[in-house]
């Protein structure tokens, strides 16, 4: 009989998912969306309008061309401009510190927030937030962290027209609002890297959109 194949941080993913799970799920002010593919939960006006404001000015400053591994700007498939907001500035300290709270998450554990900003016609093409182990940047990421578990995704403006994002396998859009945190596990309950967390950051057809992402490892990211 052949063996199951190792799934790196199996059980890390697992304890984590169980734990953020039924902490959202307590929380009364976390509103689970309904599938039974995903860990999926929104979190309304959790970054305030000043905020918001004050966010938007501050991925101006940082925001670069964004890119994706193998992936570059020109390939098209994100083509969004981004960038790490200051780990050390205290405004960006205490947002992080409430995302960490909010999911009961070891701080070590979280990345840098990293802001995002997308014009007309710029889009992320479906993708997943996890990493493949048969890729070459594998060995990289699981020497700074290992496998992503849970992703926390804010809204900071409102768009014109265009810009949601797409969970493309749940089959659910959910348009860009301002002040709402989008958090989902990017496991299976079982620990494994669930395929139908894969998403979109649908085109931009009329504004601008901005939005902030916090990534959390396994272990502790460096």
């Amino acid at each position: 009989m052949a063996k199951a194949p190792i799934i790196p941080d199996q059980d890390a993913l697992k304890r984590i998912g169980t734990s953020v799970r039924e902490k959202l799920m307590a929380d009364p002010d976390a509103y689970q969306i309904e599938t039974d593919k995903a860990d999926l939960f929104a979190i309304g006006d959790f970054v305030s309008e000043a905020e918001c404001k004050r966010l938007c000015t501050m991925i101006d400053l940082v925001a670069k061309p964004s890119t994706l591994h193998e992936e570059g700007y020109d390939s098209g498939f994100r083509t969004s401009y981004s960038g790490d907001l200051d780990p050390l500035d205290s405004f960006v300290m205490g947002l992080s510190r409430r995302i960490d709270d909010l999911l009961g998450i070891n701080p070590v554990c979280g990345e840098a927030i990293q802001g995002q900003r997308y014009l007309p016609g710029q889009e992320f093409k479906p993708h997943n937030d996890w990493f493949y182990a048969t890729e070459g940047y594998w060995p990289f990421e699981r020497k700074r962290g290992g496998q992503r578990s849970w992703t926390a995704m804010a809204f900071l403006n409102d768009v014109e027209e265009g810009g949601e994002t797409h969970f493309t396998e749940i089959g659910i859009k959910i348009a860009p609002k301002p002040g709402v945190l989008l958090v989902w596990n990017n496991a299976k309950p079982d620990g494994s890297p669930n395929e139908d967390t894969i998403h979109a950051g649908t085109p931009v057809i009329h504004g601008t959109k901005y939005i902030f992402t916090k990534w959390y490892r396994t272990r502790k990211w460096t």
